[in-house]
């Protein structure tokens, strides 16, 4: 027993097992808020998702779902655009949007790069995404990339009539990161993307708070996240990892796409979506999933990726709704005829199923 402590104030900042389910494995815990630093993610995810999981007396382990007090909330600023702000930027209001991932990943030039988002723009996609593999490499440097790019998006909004938008990878050690981030906006462009596990959380929130001035989208990339949470017995679940990006500010976020190659089932991917873009939460005990309000927190757009082309759209808008943005890579870049005839069948395969838009 300690004895730097007494055993009322032991008592009154103990967490409380409230719900155990033997037969489920599911086990809730309250912990006294005063436990926690309001604002400070990297201490939250220390506090509940740090040592218990090396404990040597657990086989397995996993963090499924938090619900956070309003007074929590109420320390973050949540997403600066969101749905609303970023439909405003583009002026679509009733369609997903259509985005692509410049293919291959890597061993374009910025020239050959730049060129193939015109294509893409030209062709019909409202959103061109860098890679989350590509940085500044010897043979496409970040910052030529990025002026050559944003040159031909000028370009094909004056022969489109649509508004274009670039979505650069800023991904890089944290200074470097917002150095990037402020060349960007100086650029003319409006988004940034960066892959937010791999910069880590205490990065994320940097970047978020120097966005108050910045201003750009920021899209949430999750590259790595099925380290931790692919496992269903172990790890910390992609709701979690969701929650904790809208809370810190970011205005889009990859969720699996359903019909696609990633992981991910259909329930999972959907209940991702309302998590990011309701306001209230309902509980869902078979899906894990813990009442929520969140406030004052702007949703976040559901970003669907990976393994999608044409043929698909019809299937994921049946599933997700209009408020999701469509991402694909091969499904246009593969193409026989080019890029551009790639971008427009996916359009008009987006346009074909905008019957139920309104």
């Amino acid at each position: 027993q300690l004895t730097t402590i007494t055993d009322k104030r032991l008592k009154q900042i103990s967490a409380k097992v409230f719900s155990a389910n033997e037969k489920s494995g599911i086990i809730k815990i309250a912990y006294p808020s005063e436990l926690f630093e309001f604002g400070n993610i990297p201490q939250l995810m220390s506090s509940i998702a740090g040592n218990v999981f090396g404990m040597s007396l657990l086989n397995n382990l996993r963090l499924e779902d938090i619900n956070f007090p309003n007074a929590y909330i109420r320390a973050f600023k949540g997403p600066k655009y969101g749905i609303p702000g970023i439909r405003k930027l583009l002026r679509v209001y009733k369609r997903p949007l259509l985005g692509t991932i410049i293919k291959p990943k890597l061993g374009l030039d910025e020239k050959e790069h730049a060129q193939v988002a015109y294509q893409a723009w030209l062709g019909g996609c409202d959103i061109v995404k860098d890679d989350e593999n590509l940085s500044s490499m010897k043979f496409n440097k970040f910052y030529s990339r990025i002026a050559k790019t944003i040159n031909l998006r000028d370009k094909c909004e004056k022969e489109t009539g649509e508004k274009k938008i670039y979505m650069p990878n800023i991904t890089a050690e944290c200074d470097e990161m917002l150095k990037r981030a402020e060349f960007v906006k100086k650029v003319g462009c409006e988004y940034a993307m960066v892959d937010v596990l791999t910069v880590g959380w205490s990065a994320l929130q940097k970047l978020r708070k120097e966005n108050e001035d910045l201003k750009l989208v920021l899209h949430a990339h999750r590259a790595g996240h099925a380290a931790i949470t692919r496992n269903p017995r172990h790890g910390i679940s992609m709701l979690v990892i969701a929650k904790l990006c809208r809370l810190i500010g970011m205005d889009q976020l990859h969720i699996g796409a359903i019909v696609g190659k990633m992981e991910g089932g259909k329930k999972e991917v959907q209940g991702i979506g309302e998590e990011i873009e309701h306001k209230f939460i309902h509980p869902n005990k078979k899906q894990h999933v813990l009442a929520e309000n969140w406030l004052h927190i702007k949703p976040m757009f559901a970003v669907c990726s990976g393994g999608l082309h044409p043929g698909k759209v019809p299937a994921l808008v049946n599933a997700l709704g209009k408020d999701i943005i469509i991402q694909m890579g091969g499904g246009i870049h593969w193409n026989p005829r080019g890029s551009y005839y790639g971008a427009l069948g996916a359009r008009q395969a987006l346009e074909a199923t905008k019957g139920g838009f309104g």
